[in-house]
């Protein structure tokens, strides 16, 4: 089959969930013989032409004003894929309005919905407005529209007449490893972190904006007044929200125990720091199953989440909830002075990873989902789906 992946701002993965799904789901699609392009965005550096099987393709303009830009690189994709290809998964549908452009190729398009992005703190009511209306435009226009959660696939079909089909996203359970300074040591942004020891930090990874709590876990950290650091990985969405965190900091005497590192993206840091946190706290609000919090779970990590439907649902009884920054400081302070007592829940948390999220299930998913929008031929199962083509020439 040729399939493309478009919508994540490329591989590798450097930014968010969508870039780790296109990356793990893309590898995987190859691996199994599938001919498969992803979309990357221009300021790429280097541009890649393959990557471990995986064909690229970029947009030819470097990044600007970024909804803008996003809408006319999401159409670029859509109209190079169905050149390349025969069946398109988008992930998001923040150019729903064109989504309307495989039908003019005759191509399959299945769309990610991601999240309920119109309910997103960052967006103004304008913005607001176009992706609602993206929203229900992407559906109606996708052959199959998948909701990573079930919180999400039931709002879609009590508001529109399709009722996604549910495949959330995977998580890899990489080995624990061993503490290594050697590994911040070779770090652009190493100052931070060069003098940190294991188990004595709180750990945040995650896009620094409303919708993810930054400031309700800055200050119920701030508030729990303890021995411990807070670790927070990831770039802040807006100026104006970085002065309001900094502000926050600046009021408390212990400020220098907040410690903002700016995105890391080295894979293996990342793990390490995931495994030997006390916790990591996952204050996202909007979207559905985030892969951070999936990757927190499988490093085996005590997880403090935000207590949403959509964390409730990734969790279930495996993580402590928080409502505000003043629940959260309560818990902080209990889970530092006591960490053993939550020793279960990490147990329960990476069980839940391996059962639930693995990436096997997740590309097989995919899978079924083309062998069901494929027309007029008629298959028993995906193995025969596989044999046949198999065998027949590219297109």
């Amino acid at each position: 089959m040729r399939i493309a992946i478009i919508g994540s701002r490329g591989i590798p993965a450097r930014y968010g969930g969508f870039e780790t799904f296109a990356e793990e789901f893309s590898m995987r699609l190859a691996a199994l013989g599938h001919t498969v392009y992803v979309s990357c965005e221009g300021g790429a550096d280097p541009k890649l032409q393959s990557l471990n099987g995986v064909n690229l393709f970029y947009f030819p303009a470097r990044p600007f004003y970024r909804i803008l830009y996003d809408t006319l690189y999401d159409i670029y994709s859509l109209i190079v894929a169905c050149y390349l290809c025969d069946y398109l998964i988008m992930l998001g549908y923040g150019a729903g309005a064109f989504f309307f452009i495989p039908r003019l190729f005759r191509k399959k398009l299945i769309v990610n919905l991601d999240g309920i992005e119109w309910k997103r703190r960052r967006y103004n009511l304008a913005e607001k407005a176009i992706l609602f209306v993206s929203e229900k435009l992407a559906v109606r226009f996708s052959d199959v529209a998948v909701a990573d959660s079930r919180v999400i696939q039931k709002f879609i079909s009590e508001t529109t007449k399709k009722t996604p089909r549910f495949i959330p996203y995977g998580a890899n359970v990489p080995p624990s490893g061993c503490w290594d300074l050697t590994l911040f040591k070779a770090l652009e942004k190493k100052d931070a972190l060069i003098t940190l020891e294991k188990f004595s930090y709180f750990l945040v990874v995650a896009r620094l904006e409303p919708s993810n709590n930054i400031k309700a876990i800055v200050e119920g950290f701030l508030r729990a007044n303890v021995q411990s650091k807070l670790i927070v990985l990831g770039n802040f969405s807006a100026r104006k929200y970085k002065k309001e965190i900094q502000n926050l900091r600046d009021q408390y005497k212990k400020s220098d125990s907040v410690i903002f590192t700016g995105g890391i993206y080295e894979k293996d840091v990342v793990s390490m720091l995931r495994h030997h946190c006390i916790a990591y706290i996952h204050g996202h609000s909007a979207g559905g199953t985030n892969p951070s919090l999936l990757e927190a779970m499988a490093c085996n990590a005590l997880v403090i989440a935000h207590d949403n439907e959509f964390n409730r649902e990734v969790c279930a009884n495996s993580a402590i909830f928080f409502a505000d920054s003043i629940d959260l400081a309560t818990i902080i302070r209990s889970v530092e002075a006591r960490p053993e007592k939550y020793a279960e829940l990490k147990t329960h948390a990476l069980e839940r990873v391996k059962d639930y999220y693995s990436w096997e299930m997740v590309v097989n998913g995919y899978r079924q989902l083309v062998f069901d929008a494929v027309d007029k031929v008629s298959y028993d199962s995906v193995e025969e789906f596989d044999r046949d083509t198999a065998t027949r020439p590219a297109s």
